[in-house]
């Protein structure tokens, strides 16, 4: 007569059952792998103005106005006085003007404050942080090759709000509303990234870019265009490690804020 232990009667039983359990669970793992990955948080690019060492300057003749003119100024060390580099040049803004930017942190009552979907450049003292194109180029910025799948998020609702983004590698894919930046053709074949509403606070405006303008009398839905001779002209100047920034406010205001804020003296 065989004696059978009673518990490894149960686990031989088991075993079939449990490895179906553990082929449905990898399979599971994997399916949420690809649909509901969340990404380990970017680490943001932040640095000071104070440590700057290239601006671009644009200026209008008041909020309202949609022509600006740019300068890139550059300085040697933190210490020198900003110099200009080359010509000015014509710029477009916001179909409606400008607008205070976030991060600006302006409290001024009688001067308008930026937010989704008004049609105004932002005003302040931003950062220009990485660079896209819809072909290879070489920059010196953290550089995003347009893609089908490249979009710029506007959703206020979504974790990825004021972000470019590849929906097919992002993970979580939770916005209705965006950029699909390939397809809006010539205007975005290059441009640099405006950290405007770099916390990304809901409603305070997105996707902000230098861009290639469609004309020179035709404003934009909150970016800065220009003609494209002039954007290669900054894409092949402007360097990360330079801490490069775009200054851009009606010239009353910024003439004011002059001293104030040290940004480079004009002609």
């Amino acid at each position: 007569m065989i004696r059978y232990n009673a518990s490894e009667v149960r686990i031989t039983k088991m075993e079939p059952f449990m490895r179906i359990l553990s082929c449905i669970a990898a399979l599971l793992f994997g399916v949420a792998g690809v649909f509901g990955q969340v990404k380990t948080a970017e680490k943001p690019i932040s640095y000071k103005y104070s440590g700057s060492l290239q601006a671009v300057v644009v200026t209008t003749e008041n909020w309202d106005a949609i022509k600006g003119e740019a300068r890139l100024m550059q300085r040697s060390t933190v210490r020198s006085a900003w110099k200009q580099v080359g010509k000015s040049f014509p710029v477009v803004v916001g179909r409606t003007g400008l607008a205070w930017s976030i991060d600006a942190r302006m409290k001024a009552e009688t001067q308008p404050h930026k937010v989704e979907g008004d049609g105004k450049a932002p005003a302040g003292i931003l950062m220009l942080t990485s660079a896209f194109a819809s072909a290879e180029q070489k920059v010196k910025l953290p550089f995003t090759l347009l893609k089908e799948s490249t979009e710029c998020v506007d959703d206020v609702k979504s974790v990825h709000y004021n972000k470019i983004v590849d929906r097919f590698q992002v993970g979580l894919f939770d916005w209705n509303s965006s950029e699909k930046m390939l397809a809006v053709g010539p205007q975005y074949e290059l441009g640099i990234f405006v950290a405007h509403n770099s916390e990304r606070r809901k409603g305070s405006g997105s996707c902000i870019f230098l861009h290639i303008w469609e004309n020179s009398e035709t404003g934009t839905a909150g970016c800065t265009a220009m003609d494209r001779k002039d954007l290669e002209r900054i894409t092949s100047w402007i360097d990360a490690a330079k801490k490069p920034f775009l200054i851009q406010m009606p010239l009353p205001v910024y003439k004011g804020w002059e001293k104030v804020w040290r940004l480079p003296k004009l002609k």
